[in-house]
């Protein structure tokens, strides 16, 4: 999935001296085209907009994850099969490298938080 950094749409981007903020559920966010909110060596901040019945398959992230499900229904399933199922307000908590599948149930939107950035190991930190 390729990752695009945010083009923000009339509303979604509140900018002020000190203070830059998303409304989550106003970005343009077309599906198998993540935003990159924000990028810093403390963290990356990415929207996620997730058809229903589709999925996330198996991966891992080389950072600790939040995952915050801002609209929709998903189900999350880890590497030994045990899921949990959530709506709007779930969040969720990944370690570094831990395997997970994330499915939509119903059209989704989630927020994804990685840090650091990039994590121990992460190929765009070689060199």
């Amino acid at each position: 999935m390729a990752i695009q950094a945010a083009s923000p749409g009339k509303g979604a981007v509140i900018e002020s001296a000190s203070v830059e903020t998303w409304n989550l559920n106003e970005l343009e966010v077309e599906p198998h085209a993540p935003q990159v909110l924000d990028s810093e060596a403390e963290g990356r901040a990415i929207v996620i907009n997730l058809p229903a019945g589709e999925q996330l398959q198996e991966h891992q992230v080389h950072e600790r994850a939040w995952m915050l499900v801002t609209e929709g229904e998903i189900e999350v399933t880890d590497a030994d099969g045990s899921s949990i199922k959530g709506s709007a307000g779930l969040l969720a908590t990944f370690d570094p490298r831990e395997r997970r599948e994330v499915t939509a149930t119903k059209d989704s939107r989630l927020l994804l938080v990685l840090s650091p950035w990039p994590g121990k190991g992460h190929p765009s930190a070689r060199g």
